[in-house]
């Protein structure tokens, strides 16, 4: 039973480990090199997009902004630029158009390093990007961000989770722990009496029946009386 507990608290935390790691928001420092717009072949209900632009038709093929960057290393990073409107994740980002106009702002300036914020995870495989949320200028590559809302949700998130783990333990103790031990002694006492039962039967059949070793004994001392006789 112990390692079936564990095996369901560890899948949980795994779960709730990769839907916090996709969706709370993340920052990269980089240079905007340029944006497009793509036509893509998007299937319905996939988690890996969002929404068309607020008051345009959701339909399974439309245009999605994109906007490519490179890091200090020279690697590149591109991020698509979807709206999220007022579905999960609950960003409540409407304005993709304005991020796309300020990002040809950022590319025009070649020196200009900026920190994009943004959720997802990028899968070349199944070209998946993620979506960029915000973009503002900072000093440089070495700009020291501090993430402060991921600080604060995940101490809230523990938080939570711990007063669960120890409601749950004190509706254990209070309601689980007395049945399971009004169990254990009712299984005590029905051994007992099955037991008891088991010696009834027994003497029983010994009464009526008799038994090898109340045999045995008689034709033991007649055996002995014999020997006696003939000494």
């Amino acid at each position: 039973m112990k390692w079936f507990k564990r095996i369901v608290v560890l899948t949980l935390l795994l779960i709730t480990g990769v839907l916090v790691h996709y969706y709370l928001p993340q920052r990269d420092i980089v240079k905007v090199v340029g944006t497009e717009v793509k036509r893509m072949d998007i299937s319905k209900g996939s988690p890996f997009w969002d929404s068309p632009d607020v008051g345009t038709n959701d339909e399974a093929t439309r245009d999605v902004r994109f906007i490519s960057t490179v890091r200090e290393n020279g690697k590149t990073r591109v991020y698509r630029n979807e709206d999220t409107g007022w579905s999960f994740p609950f960003y409540l980002k409407f304005d993709s158009s304005d991020l796309d106009a300020k990002a040809k702002e950022m590319a025009a300036n070649k020196d200009q390093w900026v920190a994009v914020t943004h959720y997802g995870w990028r899968i070349k495989l199944f070209s998946i990007w993620p979506n960029a949320t915000k973009i503002k200028p900072v000093s440089g590559p070495d700009a020291l961000l501090i993430p402060w809302f991921n600080i604060v949700f995940l101490c809230i998130l523990a938080f939570i989770f711990i007063n669960i783990w120890l409601a749950l333990r004190r509706f254990k103790k209070k309601r689980i722990d007395p049945i399971a031990e009004k169990i254990e002694d009712v299984a005590e006492e029905a051994s007992e009496e099955i037991s008891k039962g088991g010696n009834a039967v027994s003497k029983f059949f010994r009464r009526w029946f008799g038994t090898t070793k109340a045999q045995s004994k008689p034709a033991k001392n007649i055996t002995d009386k014999k020997s006696t006789d003939k000494k």
